[in-house]
């Protein structure tokens, strides 16, 4: 499962993620306290067209590039539980319900990208 975020201002000016970096992308954005809990649950189903608004995507855009990025560092990730690690993805599928927070995670590069995606979007829709 795969979603995309279409800017609400350019046609063609989108952001991907995948369900394992969209979790704990998501949860990062919950713990900025800018985004109701739920409009984060709706971001959390793809193709529900959910909308954030210009004002909050810059917010939670700063947010991350200004807080969070400095506390993760390129080459490390953080996990849905906003943990940060740097041992790489061994991409292994965890099913032991013990285990399966670790499939979910985000990288340094993965969540500075989406706060350069919220900075320059005028909003945007989840699909």
């Amino acid at each position: 499962m795969s979603f995309t975020l279409h800017d609400l201002g350019a046609e063609n000016y989108e952001f991907n993620a995948n369900v394992w970096t969209w979790k704990a992308t998501l949860e990062v954005v919950k713990s900025l306290d800018i985004v109701s809990e739920g409009t984060v649950r709706q971001m959390s189903y793809n193709a529900t067209g959910v909308k954030l608004s210009e004002d909050d995507a810059h917010a939670v855009g700063e947010k991350i590039r200004d807080v969070i990025l400095p506390k993760l560092e390129p080459n490390k990730r953080m996990f849905a539980d906003l943990s940060v690690t740097d041992a790489p993805d061994d991409m292994q599928l965890h099913r032991d319900d013990d285990e399966q927070w670790k499939n979910y995670s985000v990288s340094y590069e993965s969540l500075k990208e989406f706060s350069e995606f919220c900075l320059k979007s005028k909003g945007f829709q989840v699909f």
